[in-house]
């Protein structure tokens, strides 16, 4: 089966979903115990979709409501329990793969993206009411999440870096990484129990690029801002960047996480920050269902997937080490960018912004619907 040819090639698969049936109706335990799956992640829209279609969270809601509990709470106290649960189910995961896998992915309330202080707080403590070692808290790689993200780590407390699109911003993950794990020995503390993914996002990338570049060629002064053979290149971009750009982060990953800085914290029981794919269900129908899966396979690296994208991989996926393939012309694809102008680092900004703000409307949704008069 396909998606056991990804285990062999040292690709973790994680689930990128989450609902009430899923944990407690056998689902979970199941992909699980057949080796499917070995992480799970969720974001707000995921519980906002449950709280949403589930009308068996009905009578958990108005119990909460009637205890006098905001809803912002009631929320929470619906999601913290399915999360811990999911854990559970995990955790022989966790410990057979030594910490490597079995985790399950929390994000942090968006509204704390621009605030370190918050995030830490908030994280802090979200750690502590899920109680679970095998939890990633999520956070953005803002500007304000990147000094959170080492104090964290520096903490103990395990880290998902979300919300990446350039490779500037994945250096300053991979480095505020490496820094949390430095002040985490500086004091005394254990680095091997620590765990932390980087989380590309592709398909949104190619979704922004390629609207970008349908832009520039359908403008009406196109023909005096490129030439015929600055519009071919364009024209050849389509759909390739995100891909392009998953690859030259490998390289840039195995950079930073070799030579004398690595070895001292790998002494020391330190694992390295993996980079896992997230985003991987296609955006444009063009595209094949399962590219994003296909093309980024390779070892230490974890992708995520929906149970769409998952039906089917399983059906039709096809299987090769793909992420070591073309490195140098992903390098070369990733420079043409820059001589059409087009900069990787503003794209990557506005999609991290504007993640954010999608994040934060999902989370706003259940907590609007539960303000509602509730029956």
């Amino acid at each position: 089966m396909p998606i056991h040819q990804l285990k062999a090639l040292g690709q973790s698969v994680w689930l990128d979903h989450i609902d009430r049936d899923l944990v407690h109706g056998g689902g979970l335990k199941k992909m699980v115990d057949e080796g499917e799956i070995s992480g799970l992640t969720t974001n707000p829209a995921m519980f906002a979709n449950a709280i949403g279609s589930d009308a068996g969270y009905a009578e958990e809601i108005r119990a909460l409501l009637h205890q006098g509990h905001p809803p912002a709470t009631v929320c929470e106290k619906l999601a913290v329990p399915e999360i811990a649960a999911a854990a559970d189910l995990l955790h022989p995961v966790y410990e057979n793969t030594h910490r490597r896998d079995g985790y399950v992915s929390l994000q942090v309330a968006p509204a704390f993206a621009d605030d370190t202080a918050g995030t830490i707080a908030e994280t802090r403590r979200l750690w502590r009411a899920v109680e679970r070692k095998n939890l990633l808290i999520k956070i953005p790689a803002t500007e304000a999440g990147i000094p959170a993200i080492t104090q964290l780590i520096a903490e103990g407390i395990n880290v998902n870096v979300t919300l990446i699109f350039s490779q500037a911003l994945y250096e300053r993950a991979a480095h505020a990484y490496l820094d949390g794990l430095e002040q985490l020995i500086a004091h005394g503390g254990n680095p091997a129990p620590v765990a932390s993914v980087a989380s590309f996002f592709v398909s949104r990338l190619d979704a922004a690029v390629d609207a970008l570049i349908s832009s520039h060629l359908n403008q009406c002064g196109w023909i005096k801002t490129y030439n015929a053979l600055e519009r071919e290149l364009l024209r050849n971009l389509f759909g390739k960047v995100a891909i392009a750009n998953a690859k030259v982060a490998c390289e840039r990953q195995q950079a930073i996480f070799s030579g004398p800085r690595w070895d001292a914290l790998a002494t020391q029981g330190a694992q390295k920050q993996r980079l896992l794919w997230a985003s991987t269900g296609i955006k444009n129908p063009a595209y094949r269902d399962v590219r994003y899966i296909e093309e980024l396979i390779g070892p230490n690296t974890v992708t995520t997937i929906s149970p769409a994208t998952l039906v089917a991989f399983r059906e039709h996926g096809k299987v090769r080490p793909s992420l070591g393939e073309d490195v140098a012309r992903a390098t070369t694809l990733l420079s043409t960018l820059k001589t059409l102008r087009i900069s990787l680092d503003d794209i990557a900004s506005r999609l991290t912004s504007g993640g954010v703000k999608q994040f934060s409307a999902a989370y706003e949704k259940p907590i609007n619907a539960i303000q509602q008069p509730f029956p």
